[in-house]
């Protein structure tokens, strides 16, 4: 059973505003547990602090680990520019640095198979630079993900696919590669 924090609640939100948000939190917690509660309970009160203290130290490493936001919109707009030649060489040589062996394909629908310790993806990419993003294409790429029975398929786009085509992939198991993970792909290609 996986467990998965939901989106609006309190932790998630600090988990996604700058550390320093809930580190003034919890060091507010802490005074006012001192200066409010009796001698003998503020220690109880400080140590409710602790939670917020260490989402504070879990949003500071992923934000030290984040890429530079100048350097996304740069790995971004590079690859509005490139031509498909050029996009597939950067996109091969990006998947073969992470381990994966890369067979290009000529389907309507894929454009890659790539395979790492027997998990097999299909990888969908040639319309990255489209402006709109529908059902369409995912359905080709289900068919063809189960035609080639590939585990699992993944469509690459630089703009954003409409909620229909989302809900679409999440029920057909395609990954989504939208503009911040293809800039993480491409910003090793730098």
């Amino acid at each position: 059973m996986k467990f998965k924090m939901a989106e609006k609640s309190l932790f998630a939100v600090l988990l996604r505003s700058p550390w320093w948000i809930s580190i003034v939190i919890a060091l507010g917690i802490v005074v006012l547990a001192r200066v409010l509660l009796p001698t003998l309970y503020a220690p109880f009160g400080m140590v409710s602090g602790l939670p917020f203290l260490v989402i504070g130290g879990i949003a500071a490493w992923r934000q030290s680990q984040a890429p530079d936001p100048a350097r996304v919109t740069e790995a971004l707009a590079r690859a509005g520019t490139m031509s498909w030649r050029e996009f597939s060489e950067t996109l091969e040589r990006a998947f073969q640095r992470q381990g994966y062996t890369v067979t290009r394909l000529n389907g309507p629908a894929s454009d890659f198979q790539i395979a790492r310790d027997g998990d097999t993806t299909l990888v969908s990419c040639k319309r990255w630079k489209a402006a709109n993003h529908g059902i369409d294409a995912l359905q080709g790429l289900a068919a063809d993900r189960q035609a080639l029975a590939a585990q699992h398929g993944t469509y690459i786009s630089l703009a954003v696919v409409s909620d229909k085509a989302r809900r679409y992939a999440t029920e057909q198991g395609i990954r989504l590669m939208l503009p911040a993970e293809l800039a993480q792909l491409m910003m090793g290609e730098a």
